[in-house]
């Protein structure tokens, strides 16, 4: 069953800190961000391999662990093909992702656990070395959302590592009400 879209604009995330998970991406340092990725996959490969209850839902408005996983696997893929565009082309706009819908296609639900935490690993890694690769002089290269948003790729990186940090947290939050369930 799919979730209800998130059709919050969480670019607020650049300026504040999240009341959420408490990231705040505005302190963020260039040099943080690939640690931050390798770290935070760090953690997905813990819960995917230590935790049961992974396909369950906590809620009806939440994923479940694995989709979470999914979606931050994909989210460290789109985002380096993302960058890979603003360190290559001049001013791109990045074509759409509609997270919802791949979602749904592709089955995150049903994926395996331990297939998703070497794939996310993979993603990872490629993307937090491709952060690395940045140049000085390339953190003020820009891209544009399909909504409009504009970035550089300084603004991109600590909004970008938000989003792996929040479902972290979403997880951790939702596998401990499941567990209090039981």
């Amino acid at each position: 069953m799919p979730i209800t879209p998130d059709a919050k604009d969480w670019t607020w995330v650049l300026e504040r800190g999240c009341p959420e998970c408490g990231f705040e991406s505005a302190v963020v340092a260039r040099e943080e961000i690939a640690p931050l990725i390798r770290d935070n996959a760090t953690r997905w490969q813990e819960i995917l391999g230590e935790r049961s209850r992974l396909s369950e839902r906590p809620t009806d408005d939440r994923w479940s662990a694995v989709e979470y996983a999914c979606h931050v696997r994909d989210v460290f893929r789109i985002y380096d093909q993302r960058l890979r565009l603003m360190r290559t082309e001049n001013a791109p706009t990045f074509p759409n992702w509609d997270q919802d819908v791949t979602a749904v296609e592709q089955h995150y639900n049903d994926q395996d656990p331990q297939h998703v935490a070497r794939e996310l690993a993979g993603a990872a890694q490629e993307l937090a070395a491709d952060f690395e690769d940045v140049a000085d002089d390339e953190w003020l290269r820009s891209g544009t959302r399909s909504d409009g948003v504009h970035f550089t790729i300084d603004t991109f990186a600590r909004y970008m590592v938000h989003d792996p940090v929040h479902h972290l947290h979403d997880v951790e939050v939702g596998l401990e009400a499941l567990e209090s369930r039981s």
